[in-house]
C-alpha cells in the first residue's frame, strides 16, 4: 500500500474501535480459536495500519465477503512465493496480523478490494480446513515492551527524522505521506506505520513482524532505513548527472533545431548534405582525433548558411575529406614468380632495377610492415622510367597513379591551398591519394629534377616531408588540416639529370641508374613492344608490316641517336603511317620493308662513320655525358702564326676553358718529352674548337681529349682511328677519373668506336656494367698523360 491510498477517503476515520473482548485472550496471549486465513502476495500486516487487499481468487474473495457480512476478525498472512496461484499450508509463514474489514468495494473486472486495519500479531498452531478457504487454530502474539524506555523513544525518534528525509529524496512518496507521518500517536503505531509503508521486499517485513520485542524491530527497521536512503541518494546523485547530461544534449538539439528553421526561413536548409556526410562518415574507420575534427567542421556546416559562400568552401571540404581512403589498403600480391614474369615481359634488359624491385617485394612478403622505400629511376629520355612504375604497381597488386612535376614552382601544389580562399584545393599528393581509392597506391613522381622556384615557395622543398620515411606518417596538408598517412605509399621518383636536385632530397631517395639500351636490346624491345603497339595505333594488321633485323638495326644506326627507344619508336610509326597511307589509297606495296624503302620513307641516313671527320691533325673524339644519355662530341685545333695565345669557341664553359688553359700550359712545361718544338710553341697561336657552336658545353670529361688534340696539332700527326676518349688531367699531367662511364661508353658503342681510353680509377665504374654491352669495344686504362699521347698518337 502506498500512502496515498492509505491516506485516501479518510481511511483513518472511518477505522472503527474493535471490541478485543471477542477474542479469546489470556494474560500471555495463549488463547486458541477458528479464525479464517488470507493468504496475500507481495505485502505484510502490520497492526494498527490500514491496509487496502485485492483479491482475485475465488476463495479469498469468498472469505472476505464471509467475514465483512459476520463482521468477523480475519488471519492475513503473507505467501513465501507469491507466483503460486494456489498455495497450500507449507507455502504460508506461519507469522501473520489479525484485522478486521472496514469496507469492501467490488471492481468492474471481478474482483474485490477490502479495506482493512490490522490488531494482533498472530501464529498459527493448526490449519484445520482449506475448504471453501483456510481456517486455523492462532495463537496471538504480545509485543514486549522495551526494559529501556529512554534508548526506545531515542530511537523511534531517529526513525522519524529518517522517515522524512527518506520522504524529501523519494519522488514516488507523495507530500500527504509527511503530514500522516506527523499525525501518528504513539510509538508502536509509528513503528509499524514505517514497517508497513518502508520501501522493502516482502522477506524484510516479513521479518520485522517476525520480532517479539519493540526494540528489537525498532533496530532492524532502523537498519534497513539506512540501507534505503544511502541507495536512494545514490540514485538521486546518478539522476541528478544523468539530467545535466541530457540537459546539455536537449539544449545543443534544441538551439541546432533552431538553426535549421532560421536557415529554412532564408532560404533553404543544409540538412540534406550534412545527413549525407553523417553516411559516409559512418562507413569510415579513423582515428579518435581525426573523428573529433571531421565533427567539429560539420557542426561548422550547420551553422552557414547555404547561400554564403562560406558554404560552399566548406562543403567541399567535407567533400574531399570524406572521399578520402582513410585506413583503406589495398592488399599486396607476393607471387614473385609471377612478378618476375611480368616484369620480363613488359621490359627487356634493365636487370638491376627489376632485381631491386623483386627484392623489396621479398623483403615486404617477409616483414609485411616495410617502409615503403622511395626510389629514384634516374636517366636519359625514353628508357622506360615512368612504364616501370607502372610494372611494379602491377607487380604488387596496388593501384597505379602518375604525378608529372615538371614545371612545378608553386608549394601550394604539393601541400595544398588553405581552405580559407574560394576555389582552394588540396595538394597533388592527396588528389592522387583520392584518385587511387587506397592508402596504399604506387605514385610515380615524374620528372623530379624538372621542379622550379616560383614566388609561391619552394615545392620540392615540400617534397622534402612526403619522401622522407620517418616523417610522412604524418602528412600534414594546408587543405585537409590535418595528419595523413602516407608511409604505406610506394613513391618512384624519376629524373633524367639530378643536378638540379636538392642534396637533401637525393638523402632521402635511393638512386637507381638507367644508361640506356645497346644495339640487341633495341632491337628486342622494337620486335617485342614497338612495332606491334604502332601497327594497333595505325589501324594496320601484323601481316601489313613486317621489318627484319638488318632493318631495325638500319633503323637505330642511321636513324637514331639516343639511349632510349623514344626515337626508335617515332621512326617506327613513320614507317607504320606510310603503310597506313598505301593502305587508305589502295596502291599496291611489299610488307617486308627493305633497308633502302627505310631510307626512303624516313630521309637521308646520318653517316655511319667519322673517319673523314677524324681522319686529319688535331681532332679528337671525346666522350660526353648529357641528360638525355651519352654523346660523342669532336673537339679540333688548329695552329696559326703569332705569339703563342690560345683561342677558344664553340660556346665552352669556364670549366672546358679551364681545361684547355691546362692543357696548353702543361705542353709549354714538357715540349721536349712530347717531342714538341719550342719555335712552334713561341711562334704560333693554337685556336680550340667544340662544333655545334649554339649548343652549351661544359663539364670536366674533356682534360685529356684537348690535350691530345692540342698535341696533335703541333706534331701534325693523326689521332688513332675509331679512338674516343674521356678524362680530366691536372696541372701535371695526371688523368683524373670522370662520372658517366655506362652513358659514355654506350655512347661510343652507337657511334662505331672501337678503342676507348678511361683513367685507371674508373676500372670500377666499367666493371658494373654488363659485358655484353661492352663487345667489340677495347678500352684502356691510363694514370698519366703520356700514357694518353702514347696510345692515341701511335
Amino acid at each position: 500500500m502506498n500512502f496515498e491510498e492509505m491516506l485516501d477517503d479518510g481511511l483513518g476515520i472511518i477505522a472503527e474501535e474493535i471490541n478485543f473482548s471477542d477474542i479469546d485472550n489470556e494474560e500471555n496471549h495463549q488463547s486458541q480459536d477458528l479464525f479464517p486465513i488470507l493468504p496475500v502476495r507481495n505485502m505484510v500486516m502490520f497492526p494498527s495500519v490500514v491496509t487496502p487487499i485485492t483479491a482475485g481468487r475465488e476463495k479469498s474473495k469468498k472469505l472476505l465477503e464471509d467475514a465483512h457480512k459476520e463482521n468477523k476478525f480475519i488471519g492475513i498472512i503473507c505467501q513465501k512465493n507469491p507466483n503460486e496461484e494456489n498455495p497450500t499450508e507449507k507455502d504460508l509463514y506461519i507469522i501473520g496480523t489479525l484485522a478486521k474489514i472496514i469496507k469492501i468495494i467490488k471492481l468492474p473486472e471481478g474482483n474485490i478490494t477490502a479495506i482493512t486495519r490490522g490488531y494482533y500479531r498472530f501464529k498459527i498452531k493448526k490449519m484445520v480446513s482449506n475448504e471453501p478457504y483456510f481456517i486455523a487454530k492462532i495463537i496471538t502474539q504480545k509485543d514486549f515492551k522495551p526494559k529501556d524506555e529512554e534508548e526506545f523513544l531515542a530511537l523511534m525518534d531517529n526513525i522519524k527524522d529518517l522517515a522524512e528525509k527518506i520522504i524529501n529524496i523519494d519522488p514516488n512518496i507523495p507530500n500527504a505521506a509527511q503530514f500522516a507521518l506527523k499525525n501518528i500517536e504513539g510509538e508502536e503505531e509509528l513503528l509499524n506505520f514505517v514497517s508497513a509503508n518502508g520501501n522493502f521486499s516482502s522477506d524484510k517485513k516479513q521479518k520485522l513482524l517476525d520480532e517479539k520485542t519493540l526494540i528489537g524491530r525498532a533496530n532492524a527497521l532502523y537498519e534497513m532505513m539506512h540501507d534505503d536512503y544511502r541507495h536512494l541518494e545514490l540514485k538521486n546523485q546518478i539522476h541528478q548527472k544523468t539530467s545535466k547530461d541530457l540537459d546539455k544534449q536537449q539544449r545543443e538539439y534544441f538551439l541546432n533545431q533552431q538553426i535549421k528553421t532560421i536557415q529554412e526561413e532564408l532560404g533553404g536548409g543544409a540538412e540534406s548534405d550534412v545527413d549525407e556526410f553523417k553516411k559516409k562518415a559512418a562507413k569510415i574507420t579513423w582515428s579518435n582525433d581525426v573523428e573529433n575534427h571531421f565533427q567539429k567542421e560539420l557542426q561548422r556546416l550547420q551553422r552557414q548558411h547555404p547561400n554564403s559562400p562560406d558554404y560552399n568552401v566548406q562543403r567541399n571540404y567535407l567533400d574531399f575529406f570524406t572521399d578520402l581512403p582513410w585506413g583503406h589498403y589495398s592488399k599486396d600480391h607476393f607471387d614473385l614468380h609471377k612478378a618476375e614474369k611480368l616484369l620480363d615481359k613488359e621490359h627487356f634488359g634493365l636487370e638491376d632495377i627489376k632485381k631491386r624491385i623483386l627484392e623489396h617485394i621479398a623483403v615486404l612478403k617477409l616483414k609485411n610492415d616495410m617502409k615503403s622505400p622511395i626510389l629514384c629511376l634516374v636517366g636519359p629520355p625514353g628508357v622506360g622510367k615512368t612504364s616501370l612504375g607502372k610494372s611494379i604497381a602491377d607487380s604488387l597488386g596496388r593501384k597505379y597513379v602518375r604525378v608529372s612535376l615538371g614545371g612545378l614552382h608553386d608549394e601550394s601544389e604539393i601541400r595544398g591551398h588553405r581552405k580559407t580562399y574560394i576555389g582552394a584545393m588540396a595538394g597533388r599528393i592527396l588528389q592522387s591519394i583520392k584518385k587511387s581509392g587506397t592508402s596504399n597506391p604506387v605514385i610515380v613522381l615524374d620528372e623530379i629534377d624538372k621542379i622550379g622556384q616560383g614566388i609561391h615557395g619552394d615545392p620540392s622543398s615540400a617534397l622534402l616531408e612526403v619522401l622522407d620515411p620517418e616523417q610522412n606518417s604524418n602528412f600534414y596538408d594546408n587543405f585537409l588540416e590535418c595528419g595523413y598517412d602516407l608511409s604505406k605509399v610506394m613513391f618512384i621518383a624519376t629524373a633524367n639529370s639530378l643536378s638540379s636536385v636538392q642534396r637533401p632530397l637525393l638523402d632521402r631517395m635511393e638512386i637507381i641508374s638507367i644508361a640506356g639500351y645497346t644495339l640487341e636490346e633495341k632491337i628486342e624491345i622494337a620486335k617485342r613492344h614497338l612495332i606491334k603497339k604502332q601497327l594497333q595505333e595505325n589501324g594496320l594488321e601484323a601481316k601489313s608490316l613486317k621489318i627484319g633485323n638488318a632493318e631495325l638495326k638500319h633503323i637505330i644506326d642511321a636513324h637514331t641517336s639516343e639511349s632510349g627507344v623514344r626515337t626508335l619508336e617515332k621512326r617506327i610509326a613513320g614507317i607504320a603511317r606510310w603503310v597506313a597511307l598505301q593502305l587508305a589509297m589502295e596502291k599496291q606495296y611489299n610488307p617486308k620493308i627493305s633497308i633502302e624503302k627505310v631510307d626512303e620513307i624516313l630521309g637521308v641516313p646520318r653517316p655511319k662513320t667519322f673517319s673523314e671527320i677524324t681522319d686529319v691533325p688535331g681532332v679528337v673524339t671525346g666522350l660526353a655525358w648529357t641528360s638525355v644519355g651519352g654523346d660523342i662530341l669532336f673537339i679540333e685545333s688548329i695552329l696559326s702564326k703569332g705569339k703563342g695565345g690560345l683561342t677558344m669557341t664553340g660556346n665552352l664553359g669556364n670549366v672546358m676553358k679551364e681545361s684547355a688553359t691546362i692543357a696548353l700550359e702543361f705542353i709549354k712545361a714538357h715540349y721536349e718529352e712530347l717531342g714538341i718544338s719550342e719555335e712552334d710553341i713561341e711562334k704560333k697561336n693554337i685556336h680550340v674548337h667544340v662544333p655545334e657552336g649554339a649548343t652549351p658545353k661544359d663539364g670536366p670529361s674533356a682534360g685529356i681529349a684537348m690535350l691530345t688534340s692540342m698535341v696533335s696539332s703541333y706534331k701534325n700527326k693523326k689521332v688513332k682511328s675509331h679512338l674516343a676518349m674521356t678524362g680530366e688531367i691536372t696541372l701535371r699531367g695526371k688523368v683524373l677519373p670522370v662520372g658517366g662511364i655506362k652513358e659514355k661508353l654506350l655512347a661510343a658503342t652507337r657511334a662505331g668506336i672501337k678503342e676507348v681510353i678511361l683513367c685507371e680509377a674508373n676500372r670500377k665504374d666499367v666493371g658494373e656494367i654488363k659485358k655484353d654491352y661492352l663487345n667489340n669495344l677495347k678500352i684502356n686504362y691510363v694514370s698519366n698523360m703520356s700514357e694518353v699521347i702514347e696510345i692515341a698518337l701511335k
